[in-house]
This record gives C-alpha cells, sequence and structure tokens, in this order.
C-alpha cells in the first residue's frame, strides 16, 4: 500500500519537476554571483511564464538581460531586412521549374495575400520563416503578440535595464537567411508548401515538450532522423557550433553575475547543447526546480 502511495506522489511531481528544467541557476568557474539561463518557446503563451518555480524572481535579482540578438536595435532591423533580398543577378524564376514556382506563388497568396510577384526578391530560407509563421497562427494558435519568447527582453527594455546579444548583427544575418547553402534553401521552401503539416505537427510536439520541461526531447525531437521539417539536423548542428562560440562570449556576463539568460530551447539540451558546453567550461549549472525559501 505504502508503495502505491509513493509512486502515485512521484507521478504528482513530475509535472513540476519538468518544467523547473526551464529555468537554470549558473555559478561557479570564478562567477562574483549567480546567473540564470531560462528556456523559452515562441508558441507558449506568456500566462505559462507564472507556472515556472523562482523564474520572476531570478529576473528580479539579475541586472541585465541577455538574448540571442537584440532585436531593440532599430538599425540593425533595418540591416536584417536588407539582408534578406536576394543579389539582383538571381531570380527565383529562374531556380524553379514552372509547376513548383506556380505552387510556391499560390502557397504565399493563399497564406501571406503576396505572391512572388511580390516577394521574389527575398532569399528562399526567408521566405520559408514566413510562411512557417503564418502556418503556426492558423494552426497552433500562435499569437505573437501573447508569445512569452521576448517576454523578458520586453520587459528589461520597458525598465531601462541592459540588453546584450550574443550574435553580432552579421551572425545574425548568417543565422537567418544564410545558414543553408542557397540550393538547399530552395529544396525546404518547396518542402515547406508542399508539407505544411509536417512543420505545424513539429512545433507542437516541441511546444509539448517544452511545457513539460523536457530540454532533451527537444534536442532529439530536432536533431533525429525522423525529422523531416525545414529545421532539422543540419540546423541542430549549426546551432550547437555556434554553442561554443556563446560560452566564451558569456564568460564575461557570468563572471559578473546578475545575468538573465534567455535563449530559446532547441539550442539548450543535448550532449552538444548549450548547458552541457557551459558545464564542460567548468560551470555549475543547476536546474531551480523547487521554490526557494525567502530569507527570514
Amino acid at each position: 500500500m505504502k508503495r502505491k502511495v509513493l509512486i502515485v506522489f512521484c507521478l504528482a511531481l513530475l509535472p513540476m519537476i519538468g518544467r523547473a528544467q526551464l529555468l537554470w541557476q549558473i555559478s561557479g568557474n570564478g562567477a562574483l554571483d549567480k546567473s540564470y539561463l531560462f528556456a523559452t518557446n515562441r508558441l507558449t503563451d506568456i500566462t505559462f511564464l507564472d507556472t515556472v518555480p523562482n523564474l520572476f524572481k531570478a529576473y528580479s535579482r539579475s541586472n541585465k538581460v541577455i538574448t540571442e540578438f537584440a532585436m531593440q536595435d532599430y538599425e540593425a532591423i533595418a540591416a536584417l531586412r536588407t539582408a534578406a533580398l536576394l543579389p539582383d543577378s538571381v531570380r527565383l524564376m529562374n531556380v524553379f521549374t514552372e509547376d513548383e514556382y506556380r505552387s510556391i506563388d499560390e502557397a504565399l497568396r493563399l497564406t501571406l495575400g503576396m505572391g512572388l510577384s511580390q516577394l521574389g526578391r527575398m532569399k528562399p530560407q526567408y521566405l520559408t520563416e514566413m510562411y512557417r509563421t503564418e502556418l503556426l497562427k492558423m494552426w497552433a494558435d500562435y499569437k505573437e503578440e501573447r508569445s512569452s519568447e521576448h517576454f523578458f527582453e520586453s520587459v528589461a527594455s520597458q525598465q531601462g535595464r541592459p540588453i546584450y546579444g550574443l550574435d553580432d548583427i552579421g551572425e545574425a544575418m548568417y543565422m537567418m537567411f544564410d545558414r543553408e547553402p542557397f540550393h538547399w534553401q530552395c529544396t525546404e521552401l518547396k518542402k515547406v508548401v508542399e508539407y505544411p503539416e509536417r512543420e505545424v505537427r513539429q512545433e507542437k510536439v516541441l511546444r509539448d515538450l517544452y511545457k513539460q520541461g523536457r530540454l532533451l526531447d527537444i534536442a532529439y525531437q530536432v536533431s533525429g532522423p525522423d525529422n523531416q521539417t525545414t529545421i532539422s539536423f543540419s540546423d541542430y548542428k549549426v546551432y550547437c557550433a555556434r554553442n561554443t562560440t556563446w560560452v566564451k562570449r558569456l564568460a564575461p556576463y557570468l563572471k559578473e553575475g546578475k545575468t538573465f539568460i534567455c535563449l530559446n530551447a532547441i539550442y539548450l539540451g543535448g550532449e552538444e547543447g548549450l548547458i552541457a558546453q557551459l558545464q564542460a567550461a567548468g560551470y555549475r549549472v543547476k536546474p531551480l526546480n523547487k521554490p526557494q525559501k525567502t530569507s527570514p
């Protein structure tokens, strides 16, 4: 009887433990104070943040925010838009067959309200992401204004708290528009138009895993052989290679401490994820999986 009660009690704790693995405390390796790492997911509503133990306490103990790319830099955003353009010598109508071009044009018109006559100068990777985003709005209840992904970045901006990006403008442009060779970008644009349901299904699975705090499973879901979406193994390997650079760039912020880092959950889990690489660099990284006692 006691064993059954214990099993039921442990099962009841699983959701809480899983969720807590979205927030990590970083210390050691010469750090003067603690820092925090929080995993994000763009499909997750901001109300979910209230369910993560210690999250707002960790943010309040921090004096700066680190993210992938500081989107408050409006000059950088303008530069990104320019970087999304194809060279004048490249035309998508010369890359795709007539049937492929017509199919892509029709799909973009139905979802974005614009076809290749208006968008044909944009890089395929940019078109793929625009199309994916609209699919998520239609089929996965994605509301950009309700997304928790950039919540702390927005709050920090309103508070006048410093926000730093781990990627500079050139690296951000590369990740958004050029991390895949041009021919592969074209292949993926065709694929997302032909199999849109794959993209939505994958994002829903990642959202469910995220809400359970299963960062390792998120890494496997993206990098595994069964993933046939436009964000798959090759993208994951690029993310992992970038993590090595990010650990070095985080060093001065972590040395000072009181740093709040918020990054997409895809980057954090797995043997080559950011958490594992921080640990390999000598940091103590542990999940804040229990409500902490307040000082008397």
